[in-house]
């Protein structure tokens, strides 16, 4: 299974009962579909950059889990038919392991130097 990262903007009309339902409902997908909800967050209201379907702000909620690219295809659909997903946007988390780079040697000028005044 795969770590996936989901950050939804709902629409604002929604009070915080109907936020926490729609959570709960894509929790029941994620474990129907044998994933694995990591976390969740609601961060709340927020004023939009640029107007999305007449709305100026919305409702952000970031969800972390664990699934098979079939589970990620169900969640877009879900979320595309929704009415109340204005946007949102899933990435893959990848281990990025950092290798370890040998520091370069550099030739000195000072260590050529005696060399060269001794001929």
């Amino acid at each position: 299974m795969q770590i996936y990262e989901t950050v939804l903007i709902l629409k604002p009309v929604l009070a915080d009962p109907e936020v926490a339902e729609f959570v709960e409902k894509t929790k029941l997908t994620i474990s129907g579909e044998s994933g694995e909800l990591v976390t969740h967050e609601i961060w709340g209201r927020r004023k939009l950059t640029h107007i999305i379907g007449k709305a100026r702000e919305g409702i952000y909620v970031y969800l972390k889990y664990k699934g098979t690219p079939a589970l990620l295809k169900k969640m877009a659909h879900n979320f595309g038919v929704s009415d109340t997903v204005l946007r949102e946007m899933t990435v893959l988390l990848r281990d990025r392991k950092m290798k370890e780079k040998k520091p370069k040697k550099i030739k000195t000028p000072a260590a050529s130097a005696p060399a060269a005044a001794q001929a």
